[in-house]
């Protein structure tokens, strides 16, 4: 299987994304690596590491979309950047996936306009990992859409479970509407009909209150995208306000260095579950095609678990089961 990988995507191109790539290679010796971006730069970074020849390849994309670009505009003006390359490589069939670092809005605008929309769907969507007490859920949307239409979340709902089953290991995921309250009738009128739709649906598990989240009271948090960004950022933020509280609370105790290291050690483990180098990076659901997008900071680990989670996706052909899921009552 060949999967395409924006090697100037994210906070720390090309030596990460190119790292990530050489051991998802290492790893998987039936993995063959098609890395897009400016040609000399590429060969200079695989030039300082040990990589098979005959498995990675590179696809030259002279052009660069930022991480601060405006997305339409940086899809529309930079036709040679590395992820519409890459994205068309992926459509002419060249590579079975196309993952990313980089810009996010761009990624899907890109993804939406060169792919196009699996049938019956309305909009793209995208779902994050967060932890909870109970293990991983999915929180969707994520950011790709700010406004939904109640029946948006329908689809949303079908698509995120799919992706828990097949790629989570979740054999029947349930469903939690984010809300103010758990009692139907709670939150604005959007979320009233949307309660009244969801219902129709056996997985449904009702309203979630923001203090339920961590409990892990559903496997997928059904959101806009506004409130599961500003969600998904405060997440990411917990561990390193945690370690930043407890390095000055054990400063002004005179706690030594030997036991500030353990605590340190012991904190990190437990905090675990928030580090998204684990899963690396997840599909755009809905998308006629397989397009990951990951963290900008990922690091050379996070690079190659998302390539190993779209290896995963396209193996478990995920795309048709969510075309199939879309006329299901699940």
């Amino acid at each position: 299987m060949v999967i395409a990988v924006d090697a100037v995507g994210g906070d720390y191109f090309p030596k990460v994304p190119v790292q990530g790539a050489v051991q998802a290679t290492q790893e998987n010796p039936d993995l063959e690596i098609l890395l897009v971006g400016p040609q000399e730069m590429i060969q200079a970074e695989l030039d300082s590491q040990d990589y098979d020849k005959e498995r990675i390849h590179i696809l030259h994309a002279p052009q660069i979309i930022g991480m601060d670009e405006s997305p339409a505009s940086a899809v529309k003006s930079k036709q040679q950047s590395s992820i519409t390359l890459g994205l068309s490589a992926h459509k002419k069939g060249d590579c079975s996936a196309f993952v990313s670092a980089g810009n996010t809005g761009a990624l899907l605008a890109a993804s939406t306009f060169l792919l196009g929309k699996l049938e019956g769907v309305i909009r793209p969507t995208i779902s994050a990992t967060y932890p909870t007490l109970k293990g991983i859920s999915l929180l969707t949307d994520a950011g790709a859409n700010l406004e939904l239409k109640p029946e948006m979340y329908l689809q949303f709902a079908k698509m995120s479970r799919i992706l828990s089953r097949e790629i989570l290991g979740i054999e029947n995921p349930t469903i939690g509407l984010l809300n103010v309250g758990e009692e139907p009738e709670k939150g604005l009128e959007t979320h009233k009909e949307v309660y009244s739709i969801l219902s129709s649906m056996k997985s449904f598990v009702g309203n979630i209150e923001g203090k339920d989240i961590l409990q892990g009271k559903a496997d997928i948090y059904l959101t806009d995208g506004f409130c599961g960004n500003v969600l998904l950022k405060y997440g990411e933020s917990i561990p390193g306000i945690l370690q930043h509280m407890l390095k000055k609370t054990m400063s002004e105790e005179n706690v030594d260095a030997q036991t500030q290291k353990q605590i340190f050690g012991i904190l990190s483990r437990a905090l675990d579950a928030f580090n998204y180098e684990h899963v690396g990076g997840i599909p755009f659901l809905g998308v006629n095609g397989m397009s990951l997008v990951g963290h900008g900071g990922s690091s050379a680990t996070a690079i190659k678990n998302m390539i190993f989670n779209a290896v995963q996706c396209v193996e478990h052909d995920i795309n048709k089961k969510i075309v199939a899921s879309l006329n299901e009552n699940i």
